[in-house]
Order: C-alpha cells, then structure tokens, then sequence
C-alpha cells in the first residue's frame, strides 16, 4: 500500500474524521477503530501505523526526518490526529455534557451510527461463505462475551498502568472493540481517563499562568506518571496490533473484517440505551439480559424520552447512510 496523495478538500475531510474517531474514543463502548472502518479509511490507518518501527527510527537518524515522514505516511497521521486532539478541545467538552445530562440519547446515536455501519461494512465484503459466516457468529460471541466480565479495582502500578495503554490502543486498531470499555473492566478508566487527563490539564494551565509546573503536589505527580506509563503502554500496543493487523490483513481479508462485524455486533449491548446505569429500573418493564454488572431492558414506548432516544437512534443511521452515499459518489 501506497500512500496517497491529498488535495486540501481531503485533507479537511480527514480532520474532520479524526474529530469523529477520537469523539467516538471517549465512550465507553463505542471503538474509534468502528469509525475508520465505517469511513474508509481503516486500512491505511493500520497501514500506517505498522510503519511506525525500528526501520523508521532508523530512517530518521540515517536519512533524515524527511524519509521517516514519508515511511510513516505522515500527512495522513498528522491530519487524523490532529483531528483528533481538536475533538477533545472541542466536541468532546461537549459531548461530555451531553454524557452527563442525557445519555441515553447520546447511546441512541451511536447504536445508530453503528448498527448502519455494521450494514455497509458487510455490504462491501467481496465475498460470502461458511468461513465468513463462521467468523462472524465467533466475532459475535467475542463481543457478547466480553460484556460478561465483571469490572476490575483501580490500580496505579506502573506495570498494570502500561498494560491498560497497551489493551486500551485496540479500540483505535480493532473496530468493535471500545478501548475505553476496556478501561473500565480493569477498574482503571477513571484513573486514566479522567483523573490523569485533569492533571495534565491544569498542569499546563499552572505553566502559562506563570505558576510552574506544580510538581510540588504529589497527587498531581503521581496522576503525571501514570499518564506517562499509560502513553507509553499505548505506543506499544499501537505498534505490536497495528504489525499483526496487517499481516492479518493483507493474507485474511474477508474473514478479519467478518470476524470484526461479528464483534460489533456482539458488544452492541455496551451502547444499548436503555440499562441501569443510564436510568433507574421499571418494575414494568420487561428485563431481558443481565450481566454481573449491568441490566438491560425494553423501553415504555409511550415514555417522551424513549420517543427522543429512538429519535436519536434514527437520526444516527441516518447521518451515516447520508456520508456512506456522499463517499460513494466521491469514489465513483
């Protein structure tokens, strides 16, 4: 795979991608990775990152920074991630409000957003048979699974902290698969997510006032270090899947994108609006799953934030039929 060649119309809608991808990192059960494959651009995104290795650090010390750029097709990380960290100066501030204040409609959304993409992603696989079909009904008892395990303690050793960057990056590599929900099953996603990402905050909110950097307070330095070893966990598993990916890949097609719609569907039951954690439990209505650490049920159709859940709903599958049919006529 060869990298590819952008006009400035390109390059903005892939910042805009970004946005989306690391919008969609900071839900507990909705996988970056699902947004890069819904939007096309999965491959190229495990493309590059398998690229970010021993050979490029070799590159950029022999030949410069310029041949490291190229191996690592660096136009395209630097417009996706920077997409990225703008979500979180921008549509993340909000979309945390909206998590707080009405979650179910923000659930609603993204079970829309992701049950159209799960259509179109097994819609453009070339081919169907029994091992494609097999893969997928495995896939979906992986998600579905996953959902079973019982959430962990929090833990600030520095060994767990690197394990949790390495198995929190598969959300950005493995599309289904939600980095953040991971978080939270080993018990660390406040720690890691919340609590690490605020200090760094006012760290440098302290350094432009003129304060220094804080240091002095030893929570502050502890919560630093850890987000340290979680960063650099992080880069390490971003490195190890993004090589076994491609391999995958490049030789098992058809049977790892199956697998991962498999998975999608399977772990649907994370973003499913209507559970105990978004919204006390009715007597009246018809429980239908539970699991050590959550309930799920059917909503009161006649309930006026049902109706808005289920607008939303709609409304997210149809956001992606509209993009899915823009990115058509762009291909065509």
């Amino acid at each position: 795979m060869t990298p590819k060649k952008r006009t400035w119309r390109d390059a903005f809608l892939l910042v805009l991608k970004g946005m989306a991808m690391g919008t969609a990192n900071k839900i507990p059960g909705v996988s970056g990775g699902i947004i890069a494959l819904a939007a096309g651009f999965y491959e190229e995104l495990i493309f590059s990152f398998s690229r970010l290795d021993i050979k490029a650090i070799q590159l950029l010390f022999s030949k410069g920074f310029s041949a490291f750029y190229q191996r690592v097709n660096g136009t395209f990380l630097c417009l996706l991630f920077g997409g990225v960290t703008l979500s979180f100066f921008s549509v993340s501030l909000v979309l945390d409000q909206f998590i707080t204040h009405y979650p179910k409609q923000v659930l609603g959304t993204f079970f829309g957003m992701i049950i159209a993409s799960v259509y179109y992603i097994w819609n453009d696989l070339p081919k169907y048979s029994y091992r494609e079909y097999l893969s997928n009904g495995i896939g979906i008892v992986l998600g579905i699974g996953l959902l079973w395990i019982n959430p962990g303690v929090e833990n600030d050793h520095w060994l767990f902290v690197f394990f949790c960057g390495m198995v929190s990056i598969a959300g950005m590599t493995l599309p289904g698969l939600s980095g953040s929900l991971l978080l939270l099953i080993l018990g660390n996603y406040t720690l890691l997510l919340v609590d690490s990402v605020n200090a760094l905050f006012y760290t440098f909110k302290d350094l432009f006032a003129g304060n220094g950097w804080g240091l002095e307070d030893t929570e502050r330095s502890r919560l630093l270090g850890v987000l340290l070893f979680f960063t650099l966990g992080s880069g390490a598993g971003l490195i190890f899947f993004s090589k076994v990916l491609e391999v995958i890949l490049r030789h098992y097609k058809s049977l790892t994108i199956s697998t991962l719609v498999g998975f999608i569907i399977g772990s649907l039951g994370a973003v499913w609006p209507w559970t105990s954690k978004t919204t006390a439990l009715d007597e009246n209505l018809w429980q239908i799953t539970a699991t050590p650490h959550n309930t799920y049920y059917l909503p009161n159709l006649v309930d006026l934030t049902t109706l808005s859940v289920v607008f939303f709903l709609f409304l997210g599958a149809i956001t992606v039929i509209v993009l899915e049919h823009y990115g058509k006529k762009e291909r065509t």
